[in-house]
């Protein structure tokens, strides 16, 4: 069912200095940042040559970055993020499993379909699938 590693995502308190250190130190290509309401992050991708790094920044009170941060005052790595071929096959054998999904299927950062998976059901690491 899973595909390659499509990002790790780290949750950051200041974007642009974030986007910085990775650009200007480190010296990574960096996208520009997006506004994704619907996900209540703003977030930069970080290219690497055999997968991302996503920065994500809360994009209003109610976002989950914002909660995550709350807990995480540094930031820190927020979720994985794999491949998979067909995201409503994916979910329906995931639910065979009893694995929890956190939300119905909805358009991410790169315009396809994700859904998120419980962290209790995979080692306490929030999992995102995203279809390719």
């Amino acid at each position: 069912m899973l595909g390659k590693l499509n990002h790790v995502a780290i949750a950051v308190t200041d974007l642009k200095a974030a986007t910085a250190i990775y650009r200007d130190t480190l010296g990574a290509n960096v996208s520009a940042e997006t506004d994704l309401p619907e996900h209540g992050v703003t977030t930069v991708f970080v290219e690497l040559p055999n997968t991302k790094i996503e920065l994500l920044q809360p994009l209003g009170d109610n976002s989950p970055i914002a909660r995550f941060l709350e807990k995480n005052c540094d930031g820190g790595i927020h979720h994985l993020c794999y491949e998979v071929e067909d995201i409503n096959a994916a979910v329906a054998k995931l639910q065979t499993e009893g694995a929890r999904i956190l939300s119905e299927p909805k358009t991410g950062a790169h315009g396809k379909p994700v859904i998120f998976l419980h962290p209790k059901d995979f080692c306490g690491t929030l999992v995102e699938l995203e279809q390719v």
